[in-house]
């Protein structure tokens, strides 16, 4: 693998992973049970900075852990730094399916969200699978599945609970 530092990459992949699904999954559900451009908006906006403030945090913490009990064998990893890069990857992939509602016609920006979401998750999964030198078109089909249907379920809330 290089240069790259295996606990970085899992902190960058699972906070792009994590932003994509869950803000997809978030917006697509309010705009289906609200109708709401605002609300979607606002939704959108407050899920992207409370999750990337707490899966940063969240990942600062739980790498702090490691070291800690590492500390007789030299811990590489700087949970600093894995702390940040889970953040800003939260925080900018979180922008794919929130800046749609921003810049098409509203509700049917929300299934540009939802494409461009989806197109991320395959994209990451196929760039992993360059980085890791596997399959990049079975590593992109694979985040693509698993996060479709977890997005999936934001939309099922959004349907079964609309107000």
């Amino acid at each position: 693998m290089g240069n790259i530092n295996r606990e970085y990459l899992r902190s960058v992949i699972f906070g792009i992973e994590d932003s994509l699904v869950s803000t997809t999954g978030l917006i697509a559900g309010i705009s289906i049970g609200a109708e709401s451009r605002r609300v979607v908006l606002l939704g959108g906006i407050v899920a992207i900075m409370v999750e990337a403030v707490s899966m940063g945090a969240g990942e600062y913490l739980s790498d702090d852990a490691v070291a800690e009990l590492d500390k007789i064998k030299r811990h590489k990893d700087k949970p600093m730094v894995s702390g940040f890069l889970m953040f800003c990857s939260y925080l900018l992939a979180g922008l794919v399916p929130l800046l749609p509602i921003v810049f098409f016609v509203y509700p049917s920006s929300i299934w540009v969200s939802v494409v461009l979401a989806l197109a991320g998750l395959f994209l990451l999964g196929f760039l992993k699978g360059k980085v890791l030198k596997t399959s990049p078109f079975k590593g992109g089909l694979k985040i693509l599945i698993v996060g479709g249907v977890a997005t999936a379920f934001g939309l099922l809330a959004g349907y079964l609970f609309k107000i």
